[in-house]
C-alpha cells in the first residue's frame, strides 16, 4: 500500500574494564565460513550491499527524542539503538570472542531509554540477537529495567521452546521460570525491519508483547492476538502493531530503500498517551575501542548527555 504524500513529505524533515571490553568486542565481523547450506529453504541470502554496511567491523549508533509515557505522564529523554553484528555461541547463548565452526552470525541490538520521573531516573536496556543467515526467530532477548524502587530482568532463550527466567523486586514477582511455544516476539520485529521488511508478519497473528511493556505493566510475557499492518512509501514506510485485547498500539518509521534506518517510533499505550521517539543523528563507530575521556566529545555528536 502506498502511503500519502504527508509521509514523504516527513521523510524529507526528518562494560566491565576496557580489557575485557576489547576482548569481547574486538571480532565484529562474522565468519564467512557458514555451516548452513545455501539450498536450505529456510536459509537466508545476504545481499553485497548487506555485507558491505554491516560487515564493516563498526557498529550503527542513533540517537533519539524521546517522549516516553509513565505513571500517566509523558516524561521527557533520549533513546539510543546500537546495531551491530558480531559472532554468537548458539549452545551457550552468548557472543564469542572469536569466530569458529560452531559460531553464528547475528544482528544484535542494544536499545537504551533514558528519562525521569519527578525526582528519579529511569534507565531501560533490551538486547536481541538474531541470525542473518536463517529465517528463524530471535536467539535470545534480555530485557532490564533500572530506577530507585530497584531493578527488573527478564531473559529469553530459543531452544526446543521459548526459555524464559524472570527476577523482580516486586512481591509475586520475584523468581520465575517458564516456557512458551515458539512465534513472533514483538522486540525481534526491528531487527528484522533492518535486515529484510518484506518478511515482517502481517495480518492476524499471535505474538509476545514487548519485554518492557510487559514489566511495566506487570504482566507475565505471553501469546496475544495482534494485528499488524506494512504500508510500503516510496520514502518512508510504516509498521504497525494494534493490540485491541491490550489497547496499544506500536509503529515503527523506516527508510524504505536499505539499510532501513528506523526514523521514528510511536507507541500508543492503554491509557491513551503516546511515546515518541525521533531521530536526532546517526554515526558508525568501533565505540567498544572508544573507552577513553578523550572521546565524550563524540557524544556530542549524538545530542546526548
Amino acid at each position: 500500500m502506498k502511503l500519502a504524500s504527508k509521509f514523504v513529505a516527513y521523510a524529507l524533515g526528518i562494560g566491565i574494564s576496557l580489557i575485557s571490553c576489547k576482548q569481547s568486542e574486538h571480532n565484529l565481523i562474522p565468519s564467512s565460513d557458514s555451516p548452513y547450506n545455501s539450498d536450505d529453504p529456510s536459509s537466508r541470502t545476504l545481499s553485497n550491499d548487506f555485507k558491505d554496511y554491516w560487515f564493516d567491523g563498526k557498529a550503527e549508533i542513533t540517537s533519539y527524542q524521546l517522549e516516553q509515557e509513565r505513571y500517566g505522564e509523558l516524561r521527557k529523554g533520549h533513546a539510543v539503538t546500537i546495531f551491530v553484528t558480531e559472532d554468537f555461541l548458539p549452545e551457550v547463548q552468548v557472543k564469542a570472542n572469536n569466530a569458529s565452526e560452531t559460531t553464528l552470525p547475528v544482528l544484535k541490538l542494544n536499545q537504551v531509554k533514558k528519562y525521569i520521573t519527578g525526582i528519579y531516573p529511569y534507565s531501560v536496556m533490551t538486547s536481541v540477537y538474531t541470525p542473518l543467515e536463517r529465517n528463524q526467530h530471535a536467539l535470545k532477548i534480555s530485557h532490564s529495567m533500572q530506577e530507585w524502587c530497584g531493578h527488573v530482568y527478564l531473559q529469553l532463550n530459543n531452544r526446543k521452546e521459548f526459555e524464559l527466567t524472570s527476577h523482580s523486586y516486586f512481591e509475586g514477582e520475584a523468581d520465575d521460570q517458564f516456557s512458551l511455544p515458539k512465534s513472533w516476539l514483538e522486540n525481534e520485529l526491528w531487527n528484522l525491519v533492518r535486515i529484510h521488511p518484506e518478511a515482517l508478519p502481517t495480518g492476524d497473528i499471535k505474538i509476545v508483547p514487548s519485554f518492557e511493556f510487559c514489566r511495566m505493566s506487570h504482566q507475565k510475557p505471553a501469546l496475544t492476538d495482534a494485528f499488524a499492518k506494512l504500508m510500503q512509501g516510496d520514502s518512508i514506510s510504516i509498521y504497525t502493531l494494534t493490540y485491541p485485547q491490550l489497547k496499544r498500539e506500536l509503529s515503527l518509521y523506516f527508510n524504505s530503500k536499505f539499510p532501513y534506518e528506523i526514523e521514528r517510533w510511536e507507541e500508543t499505550h492503554p491509557n491513551g498517551l503516546k511515546s515518541v521517539a525521533t531521530k536526532l543523528r546517526t554515526i558508525k563507530s568501533a565505540y567498544w575501542q572508544e573507552n577513553g575521556t578523550r572521546y565524550e566529545f563524540m557524544r556530542d555528536s549524538l545530542l546526548v548527555q
